[in-house]
């Protein structure tokens, strides 16, 4: 997930311990450079086509019109197939938990709360990145209005206490990403009920409270013990009714399963105290020995928290982000933490199964970190990816700027490397506000912005569309292209094209893809609507063509319909 690296949590010492300053160069990226910027054009004068009844008015003022004048062309005689979109998962966490992320304080009014996710969802959308993995419970309590858990004291510095006015945080940041064409994954834990920057009052609907047999206290933290059925059911009750209420793209985890270790103040490991429940499970005849029996519990949950998920949508990923070592020496170079004993997560085991959509182990070493160099540990997770689930790592992002390693040069290069691996096809980056603006550390700010920019300039210049999950859609059921007519404003004689969705369908994303007679340009429009309306520029004696399609909730292509304009000026649409 990674609140990996929480204010205050042991783990985040352990693993801070384990980032020493070593890195290998790696070339960047090639730039790419920028489509340029449409710009408007005359009206259409004559238009072969008839006009259909009643026409359009539509304001060509306020429709993007391409520019046919701005570069020399041939002059479109024929319209070839279009160049395939650029495919990849850009990501980043937005961890609400211990206000990391959002909101940056719990005293904020509505209106400052929605200001700043307006702010993060057009930052990411700046950044060419497609997707934010939103934090929805960080400990047994609810982001969102719920009848299941109480609010977040993190959004109003109490717990149980709503919103003022009233608002739903997660309804508002589903609508927004979307309309901005960002897929957004709901993130929950499953087992933390009680982080120890929470000391408001528990509320008297939260699991400590109506089933405190359930909830340990470990440590600094409320716990609730995986080895109990009734909360194995009530994680899972939490994540299906959200799936159910919410056009959430997705569903994510992260790597608290049992706690990371915490000691008493002799150093000494602290036990985690499930007694009652494993007793109560060798009583019924079970065998396995704690461990083992610890592993299955954690199994059980990820096995039915999928298997409800589907059941529910079928359409929704589900996302899981563990420790970024399965166990030292896989592979043979890989030394450090043993997340399989010490977390009791076989997250190798889940991979294999395909009990998840999308890996994203937390690979938050430098490239040549001794004992857990990135490459080598990315392509051990490929390479255990048996059902060609998606790849996308997990990058420690916000290290950049703090040590002299962690440049915007290393996560460029990080970037660089997931994409040559091949199998792996994205980031997701922890976390979102290291893009936001900086705060403090004159050379964090430096390089947070320098590697900002170098998103936007180079490594994400060209916007990317999700990659499919083939796996995920129906296949029986054939997708229809969209239905593309071509009209003439009345007032102006402007020339449109107009693109309707099949009926009953949900899209995510236009495709449109543009020829000018040379040279191909690409455009990625949010199916916010079910109408596409483009104006085509009027220039006599030049061509131009376009291909239109539109993409499905888990990523699977129309097929296209095209218009073409010839450079004698004799426009036809192109069936698919």
């Amino acid at each position: 997930m990674s609140v990996s690296i929480f204010r205050g949590n042991a783990r985040a010492l352990a693993i801070t311990a384990l980032l020493a300053a070593c890195t290998r160069p790696t070339p960047a990226p090639v730039p790419i450079p920028p489509v340029p910027t449409p710009q408007p054009a005359p009206p259409v004068q004559s238009v072969p086509q008839p006009v259909q009844p009643g026409g359009v008015n539509v304001d060509p003022r306020r429709v993007v019109v391409p520019n046919e004048t701005g570069i020399p062309m041939r002059g479109a005689a024929s319209l070839p197939a279009p160049p395939s979109v650029t495919r990849e998962f850009r990501a980043a966490w937005v961890a609400t938990v211990d206000n990391i992320d959002w909101p940056s304080r719990r005293d904020l009014t509505t209106a400052q709360s929605q200001a700043e996710l307006i702010a993060i969802l057009d930052r990411t959308k700046e950044l060419h990145m497609n997707a934010i993995v939103f934090q929805v419970r960080p400990a047994a309590d609810a982001m969102y209005p719920s009848a299941l858990e109480p609010w977040s004291v993190y959004l109003t510095g109490a717990q149980g206490r709503a919103p003022s006015p009233s608002w739903d945080p997660l309804a508002f940041a589903i609508r927004e990403a979307h309309l901005r064409g960002i897929e957004l994954h709901a993130w929950f834990n499953p087992y933390r009920a009680r982080h120890p920057s929470d000391k408001s009052p528990l509320d008297p609907t939260h699991i400590a409270v109506t089933r405190p047999a359930t909830v340990k206290r470990y440590g600094t933290h409320l716990w609730m013990d995986p080895g109990e059925p009734s909360v194995i059911a009530k994680s899972i009750a939490v994540i299906v009714d959200v799936v159910k209420r919410y056009d959430v793209d997705g569903v994510h985890i992260d790597d608290y399963f049992y706690p990371y270790k915490e000691r008493d103040n002799r150093g000494r490991v602290i036990p985690f105290p499930d007694d009652r429940s494993y007793n109560a499970y060798t009583s019924k005849g079970g065998t396995l020995a704690v461990d083992d029996w610890r592993r299955e519990n954690v199994n059980t949950f990820v096995q039915q928290m999928y298997a409800q998920v589907k059941a529910t949508k079928p359409w929704v990923k589900v996302g899981i982000s563990p420790f970024g070592i399965w166990r030292p020496g896989y592979p043979a170079d890989v030394r450090g933490f043993d997340s399989f004993q010490e977390l009791y997560g076989d997250s190798r085991k889940w991979l294999r199964e395909g009990w998840l959509d999308y890996a994203t182990p937390q690979l938050y070493w430098p490239i040549a970190k001794d004992g857990q160099p990135y490459p080598s540990l990315l392509n051990w997770w490929a390479g255990e990816n048996v059902k060609a689930r998606h790849m996308w790592p997990g990058n420690f992002t916000s290290r950049v700027g703090t040590t002299p390693v962690w440049t915007a040069d290393e996560l460029v290069n990080q970037i660089a490397i997931t994409r040559r691996q091949g199998a792996s096809t994205g980031n997701v980056h922890f976390s979102m506000s290291v893009f936001m603006p900086p705060k403090g550390m004159s050379n964090a700010r430096e390089q947070r912005d320098s590697l900002a920019s170098r998103l936007i300039r180079d490594t994400y210049a060209i916007p990317a569309l999700v990659p499919s999950s083939p796996w995920l859609s129906v296949p029986t059921v054939a997708l229809t292209a969209p239905v593309v007519r071509e009209e003439r404003d009345l007032r102006t004689g402007a020339t449109f094209l107009i693109a309707s969705l099949p009926p009953g369908v949900v899209a995510r994303t236009w495709i449109i893809s543009r020829w000018d007679g040379r040279n191909w340009s690409s455009e990625l429009r949010a199916a916010d609507t079910e109408i596409l309306t483009l104006a085509v520029a009027a220039t006599s004696g030049e061509g131009v063509g376009y291909w239109i399609s539109w993409i499905d909730r888990v990523g699977i292509e129309s097929p296209r319909v095209g218009w073409l304009r010839t450079s004698d000026n004799i426009a036809r649409l192109i069936a698919p």
